[in-house]
This record gives C-alpha cells, sequence and structure tokens, in this order.
C-alpha cells in the first residue's frame, strides 16, 4: 500500500488541491486544518510524511513543526514545509525547527513527489531499524530522537573544484565543530573513503572533470559508503536535477548561490540522522548479537527469527504493504562435508551470508533457518521484486567459487529458491510452508532454480 501523507493547511482549497494531486500518485491522504490538529491526527495515526503549510493562525508551522520533532513517538516522521515565503532565511528557519525540506509555493509537483519517495524510504529504513531494537527489548533511545545528537566532532567530505566555494562552506562547518576534507579531484575522493569513515559527503554537481551525479551512484554502489548521507550541491532552478538526484538516493540538496546558515542546517539534519541510525544499529548489535546471532554464520538465528518475522508480518499487515519470504538450500551440502570434510562445508556456510548480503537491503531480515537452509523476509517488497532478487542471488551464489581448506581449494556449489509473499490471514508458518513446497518443488525439478508458490493466482 502506497505511503499516507498527512495535508496540513488552513485554507480547504489549498488542502483540497494537495490532496487531489497526491491522490492522483496513489498516495492515502489525511488533512489538518491546524497545528493542533495535526497533532492529534499523528497520536492517533502516524503518516510516512507531513506536508506542512508555515502560515496558518493560533500555531504556525514552524512552532507546529518544533512540536512534532520534539515527542519521541513522533520526532522521525519526514516534515516538508510548504509556503509563499521564499527567503533563505525563511528556510533556514523552517530547517532548524527540524522540517526536512522547504518548498515554496506555486509547488513544482515533480520535486514535491520526488522529495516524498526519498521521505518514504528514510522513514521505512528508521521504522525498521526501530521494530528491530524492541525486538531485543529495547524500546528506542532515551533521548527525544535524532534531534537531539551532536555533530561536533563529525567527519564530512566535500568534493567541489570551485575554491572558493568549498573554502565558505568549510569555514562555516568548522564554527559549528564539523571537521571537513575538501577534495577536488573525484578520483582522490573516492579512495579517501576507503580509509576515512566519513558522517556525511557533499557533491557539487558542477565539476569541471566529472558528473557529479555519477559520482554519486558511485558512493551508493559501494559497501563502504552506501549507507552516508548524500547532499549535492545544485544551481538555482535546475529542479530536473535535482529529481534524478533524490530518485537515485540522494539525501538532499543544496543551491548555489549557498547560504551559509543553510549549509549548517541541512549538514546538521542528515547527520542527527546518520548518527541516530548508528546509534539504533549499533545498540542492537551489541545488546543482541549473543542472543539472536548464529555461532558459525554471523546471520541472525532461528529464534530471532521467529520472534521478529511476526512483528515483520504484523507490521505488513497494518501498512497494507506486501512482504516477501523466500528458502535458500545450498545444494547436495551433504556431498560436501562427505567429500573433503566438514571444516571445507563450515567454511561455505560462513561464505553464502557473505554473498547473499550483497544481494538484499539492510531492512531485509536474513537468518539460518537450519542446517544448510536460510531464509529472508523483505519487507515492502512485491512478488515479482522478490523473485528478481532471489535470481540475482541464485547467479552470484553459482558464478562465485567458494574458498576451501582442502585440494582443490575452491569448489563451486549451486542454491534452489522457494519464494512467497504474505497474504489475507497469513501467519508466518502458512508462509514457511508454501516457500517450502516451493523449494521442493525446485528440488525434485532439477535444483539450482527459483521457485514461486502463491496462495492466490498472481495476475498477468
Amino acid at each position: 500500500m502506497p505511503a499516507r501523507i498527512l495535508v496540513v493547511d488552513d485554507l480547504l482549497p489549498n488542502l483540497k488541491l494537495l490532496e487531489a494531486k497526491l491522490k492522483s500518485e496513489f498516495y492515502r491522504v489525511a488533512t489538518a486544518q491546524s497545528g493542533h490538529e495535526a497533532i492529534e491526527k499523528i497520536k492517533k495515526e502516524p503518516p510516512d510524511v507531513i506536508l506542512l503549510d508555515v502560515m496558518m493562525p493560533e500555531m504556525d508551522g514552524f512552532e507546529t513543526c518544533r512540536r512534532i520533532k520534539s515527542d519521541p513517538l513522533s520526532c522521525d516522521i519526514p516534515i516538508i514545509m510548504v509556503t509563499a515565503l521564499s527567503d533563505v532565511e525563511d528556510r533556514v528557519h523552517g530547517l532548524n525547527a527540524g522540517a526536512d525540506d522547504f518548498l515554496t509555493k506555486p509547488i513544482n509537483d515533480l520535486a514535491l513527489f520526488a522529495r516524498i519517495r526519498s521521505l518514504v524510504r528514510l522513514k521505512g529504513m528508521i521504522d525498521e531499524l526501530k521494530l528491530r531494537d524492541q525486538t531485543g527489548e529495547q524500546f528506542g533511545i532515551s533521548e527525544a530522537g535524532s534531534s537531539m545528537i551532536d555533530i561536533r566532532g563529525s567527519k564530512i567530505l566535500m568534493v567541489d573544484d570551485d575554491a572558493s566555494q568549498a573554502q565558505q562552506v568549510q569555514a562555516k562547518l568548522h564554527e559549528v565543530g564539523a571537521d571537513v576534507i575538501v577534495i577536488s579531484d573525484p578520483a582522490q575522493a573516492v579512495e579517501s573513503t576507503e580509509t576515512v569513515d566519513y558522517d556525511l559527503i557533499m557533491v557539487s554537481t558542477q565539476l569541471t572533470t566529472d558528473d557529479g551525479l555519477h559520482l554519486c551512484a558511485h558512493f551508493r554502489s559501494q559497501d563502504s559508503t552506501r549507507n552516508i548521507p548524500l547532499l549535492i550541491i545544485i544551481e538555482e532552478n535546475d529542479t530536473d536535477l535535482m529529481i534524478k538526484g533524490l530518485d537515485m538516493g540522494i539525501n538532499d540538496y543544496l543551491i548555489t548561490p549557498i547560504d551559509s546558515n543553510e549549509v549548517v542546517a541541512r549538514v546538521k539534519i542528515q547527520i542527527r540522522r546518520k548518527k541516530f541510525q548508528d546509534a539504533l544499529q549499533d545498540k542492537g548489535r551489541k545488546s543482541l548479537d549473543m542472543a539472536i546471532r548464529d555461532g558459525l554464520t554471523n546471520v541472525f538465528n532461528r529464534r530471532y527469527f521467529d520472534i521478529h518475522a511476526e512483528k515483520m508480518l504484523n507490521n505488513s499487515f497494518s501498512s497494507g504493504k506486501p512482504m516477501a519470504l523466500m528458502l535458500l538450500d545450498i545444494d547436495h551440502f551433504k556431498m560436501v562435508n562427505d567429500t573433503y570434510g566438514h571444516q571445507s562445508g563450515d567454511e561455505i556456510l560462513k561464505q553464502l551470508p557473505l554473498k547473499v548480503a550483497r544481494c538484499i537491503r539492510p531492512t531485509d531480515l536474513f537468518a539460518r533457518y537450519g542446517g544448510e537452509e536460510f531464509v529472508i523476509i523483505m519487507p515492502d517488497t512485491s512478488i515479482q521484486n522478490a523473485a528478481s532478487v532471489a535470481e540475482r542471488i541464485r547467479k552470484s551464489i553459482s558464478s562465485e567459487g567458494f574458498t576451501i581448506p582442502v585440494e582443490p581449494g575452491n569448489i563451486h556449489k549451486s542454491i534452489s529458491i522457494g519464494i512467497t509473499y504474505s497474504e489475507t490471514d497469513d501467519t508466518i508458518s502458512t508462509m514457511l510452508e508454501r516457500a517450502d513446497k516451493a523449494l521442493y518443488h525446485v528440488k525434485n525439478t532439477g535444483r539450482d532454480k527459483v521457485a514461486v508458490l502463491t496462495k492466490t493466482p498472481i495476475k498477468k
């Protein structure tokens, strides 16, 4: 089911216009005509994104934003402030209040939808991390969300060959305690990410020697930089480039000529969110690893899967978004143990998750189900997309060898995969049953394949 958007505006015609536009893109829409009404609706049913007008009586958009962001239960809902105000000072005011973006009327529909898509992806990531935290009986961090995290000492990489612009940004961010490294050569910037753990990467799209978006795409494709926030610098009114950047995974953008206060506000938002996500991930790892990780493969164990999978299914039903499940089994695994010894079998079991991890998302649940069998749950994933991922995993495993400690030193193995997805009245047990039947079919018809089994026939 599409994301739920809350539109807040005191003028009914504005509400109706935005509601119609959003529904035409198949979003679910709720409306509120005051800040107080919006806060009450958020408490009852938190949205995925909030579109918030600035100029409202009694409580303006800035104050409404501050109140939403100060509540631990709503502080991580992305907010786009919408207004006729166009001064940079107003934009900075909104960002400092906790808004994620500040769009000026009349709104460019393509830019709005691109920003919503970007923020919905972000919200999904944070929600999944929080859900994992709850699985370990840790209900969030004690501070009121990501806005409470300090950015002093944060490492920022700025890729820009405009020396004057880079110096201006570097000086302003140094004032708030950030450590900014400016590199003009894209190749050197990429090399730098291999040795420095950055909290944010800023890339100018006006580089003279390279395509800034192409460089961002490279950062997104690498394991070491995939989860680092990306902020691009674009020319004013270059809406097409901004939309393209957001759709490819850019987190935020700055418009030239850069305002010093705006760069600080936007950088703070991205770094605080990164540190908040890192804190959730680190907390989960430290508190749960001993109890929930499989000792051999280091993926989640069956005990954790049984608990967390039910939460993911309930979340799928409540959000209306599909959830896919796949079972993976290493073909003829017993033959490895019999021929090369159990140590070789263990090596294959340890190496397989590393290969699979390159094909799935951080939000997907990957666990050892038993023996040489693994299970993956993919939230917000259609059966068609799950089948594509499964095929990518199968090809990756079959094409790459496994290193073993005895002769011949490297052997090739294949896997079989059975897939299904969540449907009405499903349980994890019924989904596992269907995936197991699909897996059984693959094993009886040649192995090294992917099979899909659903409760309801898939519409062509």
